[in-house]
């Protein structure tokens, strides 16, 4: 079942990707997109838990469960993202090779 969901959130986000690359300009560079999700990503699952703790403090398990359940979904969504391999722009699958660059 975990492996169903990481997978239905890989193609989400690919589509949402592919997306984003065919209604912007060709100097959008996605691996920024990516790294500055993965910032709101980790502050969120941050306040999430500070949630968490502070609900634990007022007594409020149910709460407090309901936000550390919301901050671990997160912390997968993270990982998920962070997983995805982004292509440089510019950068073709000929050139992957050493040296190839340093032929010209």
């Amino acid at each position: 079942m975990a492996q169903l969901h990481d997978l239905r959130l890989r193609l989400l986000v690919q589509q949402e990707s592919e997306r984003i690359v065919n209604s912007l300009p060709d100097g959008l560079d996605l691996s920024v997109i990516q790294a500055r999700c993965l910032c709101w990503l980790a502050l969120l699952a941050e306040a999430h838990e500070d949630s968490a703790n502070e609900a634990v403090h007022e007594g409020d398990t149910d709460q407090a469960m309901a936000w550390f359940a919301d901050s671990m979904r997160l912390r997968d969504v993270i990982q998920v993202v962070s997983s995805i391999e982004i292509p440089i722009p510019g950068a073709t699958e000929d050139s992957s090779e050493p040296g190839d660059s340093l032929a010209a």
